[in-house]
């Protein structure tokens, strides 16, 4: 008796699909080596602590975006700790490793990690002037292997800080700045603040730290010169021991302006910058594209949109100091 050709049919359907699932099961390792395939490996270098707490910002980011640690990407964590004479050793190793990108924060980890290679995509965050330092040919197209986030470029940040911190001292006349000489965009930084020290008549007091160690004779220094306040350019170094910082400048009952919040918050009086934590994030948006194929020279770099104005009112009460009313109704967050 012949067979139906729709049951033939059905047959050779099963028979089909059970040697299809016989194949998988005598193959039980396809589809975990598929898994293992995609794991991919980024290297962070930074000049700070796990302690500042950015890099957990910048995984966070990662994760919104689906990468999730121990499932589809590694992180090697590499921190300096303020110790800026490592970061070539460390920017080496990461290299030895083969990372698929290099995550660097903030400019002197950048330029270590474009020093240690031209090959493997470099995502900064928060680097001062990356094309004056010859990061990147230029923000729109940076034409390298290098792209991410700028703290800042020009006179935006830093010159509007000394324009708040005149705003605040009623008198004020000469002005302690201090930065790092180990950064290389600090003297860049210093460069623009001499500028707008003219415009606005103040005699800056150039003073430099590249440990903590300096900051005792640095403000004993302040204190003979007599100056009126401090200015302190944003900084790893400065962040990373920012209660030291803010104590001193309460000694010497300096009104102190700073780059970042993180050093108000510790007791520091005014702030004004780009918010550390959310370029941190942003940096994730980056890694994001390169490992999904894009090329680091096609991204533009990101510069901050917005500037963040935080005023401490402790610390004000403490110098005997009173915020004039027009800042404070402008500021972003008011510590009390």
């Amino acid at each position: 008796m012949k067979v139906p050709v729709a049951i033939a049919l059905a047959r050779s359907v099963i028979a089909l699909g059970l040697a299809v699932a016989l194949s998988i099961i005598a193959a039980p390792g396809v589809a975990s080596a598929q898994s293992a395939g995609t794991v991919r490996r980024i290297g962070y270098l930074s000049s700070g602590s796990p302690a500042s707490g950015f890099h957990e910002q910048f995984q966070q980011g990662l994760r919104d975006l689906g990468w999730v640690v121990g499932q589809n990407i590694d992180i090697e964590y590499r921190f300096a700790d303020g110790r800026y004479e490592r970061l070539p050793a460390l920017a080496a190793e990461l290299v030895r490793l083969n990372v698929d990108i290099i995550v660097a924060q903030p400019t002197t980890p950048a330029m270590a990690a474009k020093n240690a290679t031209r090959t493997i995509p470099i995502v900064m965050i928060n680097v001062g002037d990356p094309v004056a330092l010859g990061l990147v040919a230029s923000l729109a197209r940076p034409a390298g292997n290098v792209t991410g986030t700028a703290f800042a470029v020009g006179l935006e940040t830093i010159g509007k800080g000394l324009e708040l911190l005149k705003e605040a001292v009623p008198g004020l006349r000469r002005v302690a700045v201090l930065s790092n000489p180990a950064n290389p965009n600090q003297p860049l930084a210093v460069r623009d603040l001499k500028g707008v020290g003219q415009q606005l008549g103040l005699r800056l007091l150039l003073l430099e730290a590249r440990a903590p160690d300096d900051f005792g004779n640095i403000f004993a220094e302040i204190g003979k010169e007599r100056a009126d306040a401090i200015l302190v350019v944003a900084e790893s170094l400065f962040i990373l021991h920012r209660t030291q910082l803010a104590n001193l400048a309460l000694k010497y009952r300096l009104p102190s302006m700073f780059g970042v919040r993180e050093n108000v918050t510790a007791g520091g009086l005014i702030s004004y910058g780009p918010s550390l934590s959310n370029a941190s994030r942003r940096a994730a948006t980056f890694v994001d594209k390169i490992l999904k194929g894009a090329k680091p020279a096609d991204l533009p770099v990101e510069q901050p949109t917005k500037f963040e104005l935080v005023i401490n009112l402790k610390t004000a009460k403490a110098l005997g100091l009173t915020i004039p009313p027009s800042l404070l109704l402008r500021a972003d967050q008011i510590i009390e």
